[in-house]
C-alpha cells in the first residue's frame, strides 16, 4: 500500500524527511515560527481562503460546510488559478507534498478542504 501523496500537517509540528515538499498554504505567516524552522519549499499565500471568507468563517464548526463550498468556489476562480496550478504541478512532480497550516484544530481547517479538492482535481 502506498503512502498518501498529499498530506496535511500543522506548521508547528517538526519537519520530517518523509514530508516531501513542504508547502505553507496560509495567507498569513504563522506566529512564533521562524522561516528556518519552517523548512518550506514554497509558501502559496494565494491558495488560502480570502481574508473576507476567513473572517466570515472564523473557524466556526457550524459554518464548516458552507465555508467549504465557498472556499472551493474561490479555488476555482481566476484569483487562485496560478497558485492552484503551481500546487498541482508540485504534486505531479513529487512523490509527496505536505500542506502546512497554522490552525489549532486538526479537523476544522481549510487545509483539509484544500487536500480534498486537490485529490479530486490533480
Amino acid at each position: 500500500m502506498s503512502r498518501p501523496k498529499i498530506v496535511i500537517k500543522r506548521i508547528y509540528d517538526d519537519a520530517d524527511d518523509s514530508d516531501g515538499k513542504r508547502v505553507l498554504v496560509d495567507r498569513i505567516w504563522p506566529r512564533g515560527v521562524s522561516k528556518e524552522d519552517a523548512q518550506l519549499d514554497a509558501w502559496l499565500k494565494d491558495i488560502a481562503p480570502s481574508s473576507d471568507l476567513r473572517t466570515w468563517w472564523d473557524h466556526d464548526p457550524d459554518r464548516l460546510e458552507e465555508f467549504a463550498g465557498r472556499y472551493e468556489q474561490e479555488l476555482s476562480d481566476d484569483d487562485h488559478a496560478d497558485a492552484v496550478d503551481e500546487l498541482i504541478d508540485l504534486i505531479h512532480d513529487n512523490e509527496r507534498v505536505t500542506l502546512l497550516y497554522a490552525a489549532k484544530d486538526e479537523n476544522i481547517n481549510h487545509a483539509n478542504i484544500l487536500q480534498d479538492y486537490l485529490r479530486r482535481y490533480s
